[in-house]
């Protein structure tokens, strides 16, 4: 039995993985990839010792540090995705959807969270016709197009300040009056000439024929419903926690997302932890996700020491 398996591979995963390595804990780090959400993101400009850094290349610096100190001691199990985590004698036992086992007598939970779809009519129909939920992936297909971005916060305007290096251009909508994004990223696109934003509106369709032609959405302050010219739709309209394969093990908060003690991030049952945006952290940045799981690596230490 391993000491530790540790369950995904963004910086919560990958900094816990190496501290565990230093740790001597023989551990199983278990994810589909390693980088975490932003290895699509052009220019990461908080990680901490970077001005700004490509997602991608993020991620292969979470790679090499991982591949020079795991050594025998840390066991990377790629492009598997756990499907069911549950208690078993003396300790866990993990099956991943390919139906492969590991068990440890700990276990860190650090599965992050994916995107949330756009719910609201046409948004389905057009995805990949219009609607993307990827800039770094899709946005030069939309050179010298009119597109909008949905969402308020730093994914939305980051992927606004992308767009506009090749959109004629850009309109983000936001639900609510103010915004979450840092302010030096708005006012960075506000000085933007090609840079629309539309504040307390509220998307309500997806229009267009083959491909996307616009966008509706109702102005809350008039109570009018206009609509957007656009020939594409890029949503960042927030994310929903990864954590399915717990539900039945501990307890999640009224969004699922696991909670935990936040002085050493435990979860609701002895011998499971979890860190980054998987939990009810107050704040999900690469920078506290990362802290996050060194704190937990340092609490699950001390613990199988005592076992």
């Amino acid at each position: 039995m391993n000491d530790l398996i540790i369950i995904g591979g963004g910086p919560a995963g990958v900094a816990a993985a190496v501290y565990a390595a230093r740790k001597q804990l023989k551990t199983v780090l278990i994810a589909e990839e390693i980088g975490g959400q932003s290895t699509v993101s052009e220019g990461i400009e908080n990680w901490i010792g970077s001005p700004k850094i490509h997602g991608q290349e993020l991620a292969k610096s979470f790679r090499a540090h991982l591949d020079a100190v795991k050594g025998d001691i840390v066991t990377l199990v790629l492009g598997e995705r756990v499907a069911a985590l549950a208690a078993a004698d003396g300790g866990f036992s993990a099956t991943t959807k390919t139906g492969k086992e590991f068990s440890a007598k700990a276990v860190l939970i650090a599965t992050g969270a994916g995107r949330r779809k756009l719910a609201i009519p046409g948004a389905d129909k057009f995805e990949n016709k219009g609607v993307t939920y990827c800039a770094s992936c899709d946005g030069p297909l939309f050179g010298g197009m009119d597109v909008a971005v949905v969402g308020g916060g730093n994914a939305g305007f980051e992927t606004a300040l992308q767009l506009l290096a090749y959109a004629k251009s850009v309109t983000l909508l936001h639900r609510h009056k103010d915004f979450k994004a840092d302010a030096v990223t708005i006012e960075k696109a506000r000085a933007h000439p090609n840079m629309h934003i539309l504040a307390h509106v509220e998307p309500t369709e997806v229009t267009g024929e083959q491909f996307v032609t616009g966008l509706k959405y109702l102005d809350k302050d008039s109570g009018e419903t206009k609509e957007l010219a656009v020939s594409g739709i890029f949503v960042e309209a927030g994310v929903i926690p990864n954590t399915d394969f717990a539900a039945g093990l501990v307890a999640l908060d009224p969004i699922q997302r696991i909670t935990v003690d936040p002085h050493n991030q435990r979860a609701s049952i002895d011998g499971v932890w979890a860190a980054g945006d998987c939990t009810d952290e107050l704040y999900h940045q690469n920078n506290i996700a990362a802290g996050d799981g060194v704190k937990a690596l340092e609490d699950i230490y001390l613990w199988i020491k005592k076992q």
